[in-house]
């Protein structure tokens, strides 16, 4: 063996322009997206429903001269509140460690990306429980892997199954009831990629143009399957979570599971407009705040020599028309 050898002649350090990290994209959230948020001053407070059914009643009738025209009114409900709950993460870095660590690592930065993407799971978690759920909507349909009855349909996993004639069914459901057209489908990623996959959406979109330049595949992504449902927005929900304790074996999964919510949400929020949710978020409370309520500080604690990077976050999700939703649930197998 030739001496020097390689290993001799150079000791090992990190790159200066490499670095490997497991931070999800924060396009796979989809908390912040699909209801309108609704900036807060305070932590709680009311907001005003009206009741639907008193403005769809026909009551205008015939006038004869010189008698009083027909009239009515409409009820208001100010009961409904909300109240935004302060959910707060850190992460301290001691001095020692921060002063010997090579410059690529860049610590402090580090650490608010890890606070950050740890607001996002839990925003993204609590999103799934208070909307993403069975027994939250006023209709709920489940899959089946065969013979469907009642609120029940074929898993869109199944060739056989219909999801347009579901999807189609579901939006004149909800906008018969309430006359507002449902406009956003969020699903999990395993339905979007059993809905990728389905026969009848391939065949739809073949010879449609939307499959991009000519003789591309005809490949189905949340833009098409918008246009072919005549949705405005399909979110795909592909954030995962780790529910393994620390030390465990990692244990990932989606936190959307295989459901499918078919929702009508205005592009932004305002008096009389309704919607199936809003984010109700606490902008007042951490200065510098973003539109979701959030925001990260960095102190220094003399008693630990460390640095802590905190992030803090006050929301609360809240469901304002049930009839506006319409749930997939167990969708795929």
């Amino acid at each position: 063996m030739p001496l020097p050898t390689p290993r001799d002649v150079h000791v090992d350090a990190p790159l200066t322009n490499v670095s490997v990290a497991f931070l999800q994209n924060a396009s796979n959230f989809v908390a912040r997206s699909v209801f309108p948020i609704v900036g807060s001053s305070k932590q709680s407070n009311r907001y005003y429903t009206y009741d639907r059914g008193d403005f769809n009643r026909d009551e205008a009738q015939k006038r004869a001269p010189a008698t009083e025209s027909a009239g009515g009114g409409y009820r208001i409900d100010n009961t409904p509140s909300f109240f935004c709950d302060v959910y707060a993460f850190h992460k301290d870095l001691d001095w020692q460690t921060d002063a010997n660590a090579d410059e690529i690592l860049d610590l402090e930065t580090e650490a608010a990306e890890f606070v950050a993407h740890k607001m996002l799971i839990r925003q993204e978690k609590a999103w799934a429980a208070d909307f993403f759920a069975a027994s939250v909507w006023t209709t709920d349909i489940t899959g089946v892997a065969s013979s469907p009855t009642g609120p029940q349909t074929l898993h869109w996993s199944d060739a056989a199954s219909d999801p347009i004639g579901d999807i189609r069914n579901a939006i004149t459901t909800v906008e018969e009831s309430t006359g507002f057209t449902p406009n956003t489908l969020t699903v999990g990623k395993r339905v979007f990629d059993a809905l990728e996959d389905h026969p009848d959406i391939v065949d739809r979109i073949k010879y449609s143009g939307m499959t991009g330049r000519e003789g591309s595949p005809a490949r189905v992504n949340a833009n098409t399957l918008a246009q072919l449902f005549s949705l405005e927005n399909v979110r795909v929900m592909r954030a995962i979570e780790n529910t393994a304790t620390e030390g465990a074996t990692n244990s990932h999964s989606f936190i959307g599971g295989k459901k499918a919510l078919l929702s009508y949400t205005p592009a932004r929020a305002g008096r009389m407009t309704p919607s199936a949710g809003y984010t109700f978020t606490w902008d007042g409370y951490v200065a510098g705040a973003n539109e979701m309520g959030f925001a990260t500080s960095r102190f220094d604690i003399d008693t630990i020599k460390a640095t802590r990077v905190e992030g803090e976050m006050a929301f609360d999700q809240k469901l304002i028309a049930a009839d506006l939703g319409y749930f997939f649930n167990s969708i795929v197998a």
